[in-house]
């Protein structure tokens, strides 16, 4: 295995957010009286809120009150207890560190808005570790939309063929296979999503630092 970049996802491969996410999205939904059953949330993993609106309104689905719902959501989320100071992944620190000290190019390509990426960058002082950070923010499309990766891989100067990607969602999974680089997906053990596109899956950032020789 020969690779001058590797480029990380955030929610799920550096900060355990999914299952927080989760709560907030539940309890802000229940107190809306809006009923999401419907929804797969494995399918949705990796996704931005935005592109969840159709899904989680139907029928009823509206643009303005999309972006009405959306505002509040985030308004929500802010007030409720989301703890990101415990949320980095334990081993992450210690693996960035590690692969900040060879040639690889290393950067961040997630959904996440530019104010999440700060709030768990700055939280846990790993900014210093990316070369390129990519966010779905910048971009009509999200994942699975190749476009978040394309736009970091351009920005490292990257031909797909060298580019290792860290992935744990099937939309990450799918945006990373849709630019020809090579995918290793962090199991996923909260939601037992499908993974099965992935060229390989570990069970940790220290696995990969072990696959790739760095240990």
């Amino acid at each position: 295995m020969s690779f001058n970049t590797i480029i990380f996802d955030m929610d799920g491969v550096l900060i355990d957010t999914e299952y927080h996410y989760a709560q907030v999205f539940d309890a802000f939904f229940d107190k809306k009286g809006i009923p999401i059953a419907h929804i797969n949330r494995r399918e949705l993993l990796g996704r931005p809120l935005r592109d969840l609106w159709p899904f989680i309104l139907g029928e009823d689905f509206d643009k303005k009150d999309a972006a009405r719902l959306q505002k509040e959501f985030f308004t929500y989320k802010k007030s409720s207890h989301f703890p990101i100071e415990e949320m980095l992944f334990p081993d992450v620190k210690v693996v960035l560190q590690r692969l900040s000290e060879t040639k690889l190019k290393i950067g961040l390509a997630t959904s996440s808005s530019h104010d999440e990426i700060a709030e768990v960058l700055d939280t846990h002082n790993l900014r210093k570790y990316f070369e390129v950070i990519s966010s779905g923010e910048d971009f009509p499309e999200s994942k699975p939309h190749p476009a978040v990766y394309l736009s970091a891989m351009k920005q490292l100067n990257a031909r797909a063929s060298d580019v290792l990607v860290i992935e744990d969602s099937p939309n990450g999974i799918a945006a990373g296979k849709a630019v020809g680089a090579t995918i290793w997906a962090i199991r996923d053990q909260r939601f037992d999503s499908d993974q099965s596109h992935a060229d390989r899956r570990v069970e940790h950032l220290t696995e990969v630092l072990e696959l790739l020789g760095f240990s």
